[in-house]
């Protein structure tokens, strides 16, 4: 559920301020899905045909929204939904893909904004309302899970008898629990919060949707901007989640969030985040996913940085750079070698190593063609390392095969490297283009704030 924090790196290895989609940022839709899920049989952004389906079969719909570019989505697609234990859902839902970069899915984002990818929303056909929303990476069984929660929210939608009063010792924690995932896949965040808030203070030790609740909490919280509220949750929390797969993800979050309070609390509550957060992540007991793992690494890189501890966050990039690299040497597929491409390259870059990720981005892109990725992270290392001609040339392959708004990044880095080369012109040029390119952007997919951004940095250049 660490979306929003992972994306500080993300954005330090773009080197750019925009907010193309918050990781949360043309062609036809009959596009390749991405790469992975061979266990469910995915409609990939045909939202029109997807509903149909849901609605003929009488089943609720499972939307993925994701991006080539989101590292998260591309470790969900590699390492979750080609699961077997997947398999069993097929039959029980519609599943469609949502590729954010297409413009021909603005329509489905202006319908359900995207607050960060991956989103996964379970739809009601009947009623085309969101009954749950997931934001961020999890696990296989987490996942079962939040597919198992969406269809029963589904089926109580339409069952009189759902609402019976129940004397179940956990009845009163469901219930608030029930409310607070539909105010949240409704995006109404701070109320959902106050609802997950009130599930959480009365259930049972050991109800079945504490970590969840405690996950989509923070998230809440956060989007909320009630950051000490999140990291005093985080901190409450743990001790009863342990170590579980959840824990590297409230762990990060949590921090996170203390980075981002304003008030007297933020030192205490940093302090007694980031130990635990050195702990979980050196704890290779705790069966969580490799990139929630590394989200849990970001975040401490995030703490030292804050410290200005330039020499503890060395410390913390080589550990998160040898673990990536670990991971990486594991993977059987070229597609889960490349999940961990992006957060090498930002490992690589603190280091002041821009060159070790020259093997591996080079890799990706001959082991996948078509893939605008490698190469737009390949003029990311080379304008670190600055080989403006090499950078340039790695640009022109990227935006070549490249759409959406991920451009605007691609551009913003263009930018940097004609400004290396003291082209100051060609620069201008570059981001001129790169607004245009930015307004012309339907709704649900133009960013006033990637406008702005774009705006002053051309006028500071003139």
């Amino acid at each position: 559920m660490n979306s929003g924090f992972r994306c500080r790196l993300a954005r330090l290895a773009l080197g750019t301020g925009l907010a193309a989609a918050t990781c949360v940022s043309l062609l036809g839709a009959a596009s390749m899905p991405r790469e992975g899920k061979s266990q469910l049989p995915y409609i990939s952004d045909d939202y029109t045909r997807a509903l149909s389906q849901a609605r003929a079969r009488g089943v609720p719909l499972f939307v993925d929204a994701g991006a080539p570019w989101c590292h998260t989505c591309r470790s969900m697609d590699a390492y979750v939904f080609t699961d077997p234990a997947i398999a069993v859902e097929a039959p029980k839902f519609v599943w469609l893909e949502i590729n954010t970069e297409r413009s021909a899915n603005a329509p489905f984002l202006k319908k359900f904004p995207i607050p960060a990818l991956p989103t996964y929303f379970v739809i009601d056909p009947a009623s085309e309302r969101a009954a749950l929303r997931w934001v961020g990476g999890t696990s296989v069984q987490h996942m079962i899970a939040v597919l198992e929660d969406g269809r029963e929210s589904v089926r109580a939608a339409h069952d009189p008898r759902a609402d019976a009063p129940s004397s179940s010792a956990s009845a009163a924690a469901d219930r608030a629990f029930a409310r607070a995932e539909s105010l949240f896949a409704a995006a109404a965040d701070s109320l959902a919060a106050d609802a997950y808030l009130e599930a959480l203070a009365v259930a049972p030790r050991g109800w079945k949707h504490e970590s969840r609740a405690v996950e989509s909490c923070l998230f809440a919280l956060t989007q909320s901007d009630r950051n000490a509220h999140a990291a005093r949750l985080a901190i409450e929390s743990l001790p009863r989640l342990g170590r579980s797969t959840s824990s590297g993800n409230v762990v990060g979050s949590g921090l996170e969030a203390a980075l981002d309070v304003t008030d007297s609390s933020r030192a205490g509550l940093i302090l007694a985040l980031e130990p635990q957060a050195r702990a979980i992540a050196a704890d290779r007991s705790i069966e969580m996913a490799a990139d929630d793992r590394s989200g849990v690494y970001i975040a401490l890189l995030d703490a030292r940085h804050d410290a200005k501890d330039d020499a503890g966050a060395h410390e913390v990039a080589g550990q998160w750079a040898a673990f990536l690299e670990g991971e990486a040497a594991r993977a059987t597929t070229a597609d889960a070698r490349a999940v961990f491409d992006p957060h090498r390259l930002s490992a690589y870059l603190e280091l002041g190593e821009p060159e070790r990720a020259i093997p591996m981005l080079e890799a990706s892109e001959r082991d996948l063609p078509d893939d605008y990725d490698p190469p737009a992270r390949l003029a990311i290392a080379y304008r670190a390392m600055k080989r403006w001609p090499d950078a340039l040339a790695a640009s022109d392959r990227a935006l070549a095969k490249a759409y959406g708004p991920r451009t605007l990044g691609m551009y913003q880095v263009r930018t940097d490297i004609y400004l290396g080369m003291g082209d100051t012109l060609q620069a201008r040029g570059t981001l001129q283009h790169a607004l245009t390119v930015a307004e012309a952007f339907p709704p649900g997919q133009r960013s006033q704030r990637s406008i702005d951004a774009l705006q002053q940095r051309l006028t500071a250049l003139r």
